[in-house]
């Protein structure tokens, strides 16, 4: 068998100790350690740019449902502590999304204050704040980013869960609203890094939902959220929209206000309608505010490698050479009939876990996460790089020095050189190369 020839002469890499990780999605092979890769003969050339320096990465993840967290913690202790190493130890997911309140696959709708001045996180001790306080155990360093599906009723205009807008009266009262979830969360050892004020604020149809257009968005920040923020010394980053790439404009509005965008870290984005260069347009408005990826969803009906090679190219790679700092997919687990979800909650959504009783099994959605977080940890810097036609691909620097590529080929097996390293790529293929 031939063995993969490793150089020593170049500046930059040292390949004495290349390794090299492949994922072969139709066979179910993934992150399997290989140095049967190695080519005769030069192929299409992949140039890294070690001088060129974007972003640092957050981190890779999932959204923490309710419901993923009641499925987690009805598992007996040693297999819930074995699953949460698995996810969250070493060389594992460094961050997290939560819902303030209920999201739409929780088993029911509730918030922190379902009646005015009588806040309290009840609701959530049963389930995701014990596992929180796990994942945080073994991982103290993860960065938990919060949001709403809808305010308490009454602060709408029409009393729902679903849809309706934030009334402007209440404006600081549902500011106050949001401080007290971080401060009561903090207490409960939980450190909430960043909010979005709304999950998918165009889309009032999902329950819990709510409208809000870019002028309400920009309104609340400037005149109650971030105002409340700054008198109660509250450090939670907030960051706009949290919605899909087909209307940047959301984004780039917020930002031009200057009494907003002082508040204002940076945007969110989702990938049901648009393209994920939408995340470059903002960037481009506003360089100096960060981008994030913050949700995108496998379904049950979907097909495994499919979804695999679309959403590394688009979630995990997509993302990030345009500029996110974190790559987040949807609901981490569900049960085999795809909830818990609310009444009119999504019933066809794939959670990266499927947990029934005490089996687990893994999804598609954990393997895409899987395919960066192994290897890409927080704190790693996006380089430059330029890659032939038919691949896909981003570099990393990583704080141990070393540099991490990741290559996806859609299409048949190719030949590929990096530097002075030749290797044969399998057909629809991911392959992780450490430098």
């Amino acid at each position: 068998m031939k063995k993969l020839v490793l150089l020593l002469s170049l500046p930059f890499f040292c390949f004495s100790q290349t390794e090299l990780f492949l994922s072969l999605p139709k066979q179910k092979s993934f992150f399997q350690k290989t140095d049967q890769l190695s080519a005769d003969f030069t192929g299409a050339k992949i140039k890294i740019h070690p001088e060129q320096s974007f972003q640092s990465i957050d981190g890779f993840g999932f959204t923490l449902t309710g419901g993923s967290a009641q499925l987690i913690q009805q598992l007996e202790p040693s297999k819930r502590a074995t699953l949460l190493q698995d996810l969250f130890g070493p060389n594992g997911i460094s961050v997290l999304r939560i819902g303030v309140g209920a999201t739409d696959l929780d088993a029911t709708v509730f918030s922190y204050e379902d009646k005015p001045r009588k806040f309290n996180l009840e609701p959530s001790k049963a389930d995701l704040i014990p596992v929180l306080q796990q994942i945080i155990a073994l991982n103290p360093a993860i960065k938990i980013m919060a949001t709403p599906w809808s305010p308490p009723v009454w602060m709408k205009d029409n009393a729902n869960s679903k849809g309706g807008s934030l009334l402007e009266k209440h404006y600081v009262a549902y500011a106050n609203y949001l401080a007290k979830y971080i401060q009561a969360m903090a207490k409960e050892g939980i450190n909430i890094w960043a909010l979005t004020p709304q999950n998918e604020p165009l889309h009032p149809g999902n329950n819990p939902s709510m409208y809000m257009s870019s002028e309400m968005q920009s309104k609340f920040i400037k005149t109650a959220l971030g105002p409340v923020f700054q008198k109660q010394n509250i450090q939670t980053k907030i960051i706009v929209y949290d919605h899909n790439c087909d209307h940047p404009e959301y984004a780039i509005d917020l930002l031009n206000d200057p009494e907003t965008r002082k508040y204002v870290n940076g945007s969110a984005f989702h990938l049901y309608n648009g393209d994920i260069a939408a995340l470059s347009k903002v960037k481009a408005a506003h360089p100096d505010k960060d981008l994030y990826f913050t949700e995108q969803w496998t379904g049950y009906k979907g097909d495994f490698t499919g979804d695999f090679m679309w959403h590394v190219k688009n979630v995990i790679l997509g993302a990030v050479n345009n500029h996110a700092k974190t790559a987040i997919e949807w609901n981490l687990a569900n049960d085999p009939s795809y909830g818990p979800h609310t009444p009119g909650g999504c019933t066809e959504c794939l959670g990266a876990l499927t947990i029934s009783g005490q089996e687990i099994v893994k999804n598609q959605s954990y393997y895409i996460v899987m395919q960066a977080a192994k290897f890409v940890p927080a704190g790693s810097i996006r380089l430059g790089i330029e890659v032939p036609e038919g691949i896909q691909a981003a570099a990393f620097k990583r704080p141990d020095g070393k540099t991490v590529l990741l290559v996806q080929n859609e299409g048949r097996k190719k030949n590929l050189t990096i530097e002075k390293l030749n290797l044969e790529i399998p057909a629809e293929s991911v392959l992780t190369i450490i430098l």
